[in-house]
């Protein structure tokens, strides 16, 4: 039988797997909360923050370090009121301490530690500490607090007003739209950071960014430029081909350690794997690379297997951190191999496995451990081994069958099994574009499924978005990015279903985000609802990272809403939004990947393909499966949609395809291929 635990604090009533990671700490945790809040107040005791994720690997070293050692608690007990965050679960706290960190430190990360006032100001902050080093600073500043408060309320008050004007963002009233002899300039100059060889950056670490690889596969595809596609193709297959990709089981890990994508660090996250689906299933659809489709079907594999709720929501990741051999958390255990392993499973298989994966110095990472990796094509291992590249390709199928049964048997990661709806939404975008690009009926039924997730379960009474779902129960009122990903998710699920519920649930939630998000002055929207009270400022989200900006996301939206109802006017907003953020994108295009992507498709010709007719599904799937960043689709079998692009279209007994530019159509064809010929400008 168990032992009971020793100590149990109030994070012990929470749902975030993180946070309940924590609930047995000595230290007297709660979670963020206006109760909380006002307690500091009332007591006039600093508030110690600790923000992180359940797959942080440095969050579990810290903990075991510090916060479950009754020394540190005894310390922090004795003079902070001591908050846990979940930053996925509230990222509009962890965004304004981030800031805040960098501002007086330079750099961040998670653990993210931060001293406040009462009222929240920050005025000190540090990512992963030492054991003395924290009881030294934490009994350090309570002094100061005492003896000497005005000068950390000095400290703070600055620091606060600091985090507003570094989020404020002036309005570009005079600014035109950034046009493509400007964006080839700004690729031009970006491209001097590409890895050629290797993909990516000339850096280590190695994030994998889909945002920045999805603009530059357009504009390489749009502008014919043959050094962009070879550096996305280079990048895409690298990755792949490294060790960040699971090979034996499917699903990238966040980033890679060294310049060759090899070690990674190896949580994976839903919201990069929901957004490398995006970008393989666009890659492939430019290019029929059949490695690119395999991987989308892979990364699809592991969200079935690993993430998806008997609900047909997604979880959020799984933990770098497994139990190894002899019973110890250790980074990477559940997926690095040995080479004695290696020899003992595979048998008379191993050598050819060998050469394809570097069980070699090129594999090898530490520990007698090896990390599998590519670094050859498929055909010059097949001729080394003198055997056909189909043969090569069955036995590498079969070895991968028999680690993954063997990895079976090992201790899994530890998993985070909250359910983010903004993250549900970028992976139900990846599901929805991998359908329309590999044609796979299975991909859209689980598309349909993680929709209908959120239609019934995230849906709040008054139109809203909940952000976060676990046990049965959704909490949270959703931010700006929920909404965002969602509604971006549920444009392209029209796209391939042709069902206008999902169009109009888009237009509903647009409409939600603009009443209760606004920010009047630049046209951009809040990350945190207008009726919310929110800390110190309300943030402006709208730089590009691993994951698109809340803001970019919703101008997209915008531009493609205006197409499909153009008398709402919500180009009039987009233009606005443009002209706001013009500075910004020129300034820094590679923080601002999505915005680029954006103006490109307002730079150059953007196309409304319409399909009216009994016909029009056999019709509609033979364009879809074109690479056309360019073009929204609608289609109808009759007469009675409202939609205005349908309006006086339809004509009995005969299935039209009607190509139109800012609402102005040529004449209608019947044949797909002609309507392929006029988008592209090939009469």
């Amino acid at each position: 039988m168990a032992e009971s635990p020793k100590y149990t604090n109030k994070l012990i009533s929470e749902s975030s797997p993180y946070l309940l990671q924590h609930a047995h700490n000595p230290v007297n945790w709660v979670a963020w909360n206006d109760e909380v809040l006002q307690q500091a107040k009332e007591e006039q005791k600093l508030i110690l923050i600790s923000i992180g994720y359940a797959s942080c690997h440095w969050c579990h070293v810290m903990e075991h370090e510090c916060f479950e050692d009754k020394e540190v608690a005894e310390v922090m007990n004795s003079n902070f009121i001591n908050i846990k965050i979940d930053r996925e679960e509230r990222p509009d706290i962890d965004h304004i301490y981030m800031d805040a960190l960098q501002m007086m430190t330079g750099s961040g990360g998670w653990p993210l530690n931060i001293l406040a006032l009462p009222d929240g100001k920050p005025f000190w902050g540090a990512t992963f500490v030492k054991k003395q080093e924290w009881i030294q600073v934490l009994n350090q500043l309570q002094q100061l607090y005492v003896e000497n408060p005005n000068k950390i309320i000095g400290y703070a008050n600055n620091m606060a007003q600091g985090l507003t004007e570094i989020n404020s963002i002036s309005i570009g009233e005079n600014q035109n739209l950034i046009q493509t002899t400007e964006i080839d300039e700004m690729v031009a100059n970006w491209s001097n950071f590409f890895d050629t060889f290797l993909g990516g950056y000339k850096r280590a670490p190695k994030f994998m960014m889909p945002v920045n690889l999805n603009f530059l596969l357009h504009y390489g595809h749009v502008q014919k430029d043959t050094k962009v596609n070879e550096y996305v193709n280079t990048t895409l297959t690298r990755m792949a081909w490294g060790g960040i990709f699971d090979h034996v089981g499917g699903g990238f890990s966040r980033y890679s350690v060294d310049t060759k994508w090899h070690v990674p660090h190896f949580e994976k996250m839903l919201y990069d794997n929901g957004l490398l689906i995006s970008l393989y299933a666009n890659a492939y659809a430019a290019t029929k690379n059949l490695h690119y489709k395999s991987v989308v079907e892979k990364c699809i594999s592991f969200l079935q297997e690993e993430l998806l709720d008997k609900n047909n929501g997604l979880y959020s990741s799984l933990d770098a951190d497994s139990l190894n051999t002899n019973n110890h958390l250790e980074e990477g255990a559940f997926y690095v191999w040995q080479k004695h392993e290696l020899i003992e499973i595979l048998k008379d298989d191993f050598l050819i496995f060998a050469d394809y994966f570097n069980i070699n110095s090129y594999g090898f990472w530490e520990d007698n451990n090896y990390v599998l990796i590519r670094d050859h094509e498929t055909i010059e291992i097949a001729k080394k081994h003198s055997i056909s590249e189909a043969v090569l390709k069955q036995t590498i199928t079969n070895c991968l069958n028999k680690l993954k049964a063997e990895r079976e048997k090992r201790n899994k990661p530890r998993l985070d099994d909250k359910i983010l709806t903004s993250w549900n939404g970028l992976a139900l975008k990846g599901l929805t574009e991998a359908y329309r690009y590999l044609e796979n009926e299975k991909f859209l039924v689980l598309a349909l499924k993680n929709a209908h997730f959120i239609l019934n379960k995230m849906m709040t009474k008054d139109g809203g978005l909940y952000r976060n779902h676990k046990n049965g129960k959704s909490t949270i009122d959703g931010f700006l990015e929920d909404y965002a990903s969602v509604i971006n998710a549920f444009l392209e699920l029209y796209e391939v279903t042709f069902d206008e519920k999902w169009l109009n649930f888009s237009l509903q939630l647009t409409n939600y985000v603009i009443d209760n998000f606004s920010d009047k002055a630049t046209g951009l929207f809040f990350f945190t609802a207008n009726k919310e009270n929110s800390l110190i400022r309300n943030t402006l989200e709208v730089s590009d990272n691993v994951i698109p900006s809340s803001n970019s996301i919703m101008a997209h939206n915008l531009h493609k809403l205006s197409k499909y109802f153009p008398e709402d006017h919500f180009d009039i907003r987009l233009h606005q939004i443009m002209k706001t953020m013009n500075s910004s994108i020129l300034e820094n295009p590679q923080n601002h990947a999505n915005w680029l992507h954006l103006s490109l498709l307002m730079s150059q010709d953007y196309y409304e393909v319409v399909s009216i007719g009994e016909n029009f599904k056999p019709i509609c799937q033979s364009l879809l499966k074109n690479y056309l960043p360019n073009v929204i689709f609608a289609a109808s079998n009759s007469e009675t949609s409202e939609l205005p692009l349908f309006m006086n279209r339809y004509v009995k007994n005969k299935t039209l395809i009607y190509v139109c530019k800012h609402g102005t159509c040529q004449m209608p064809v019947e044949d797909p291929n002609t309507a392929i010929k006029l988008i592209n400008n090939e009469f």
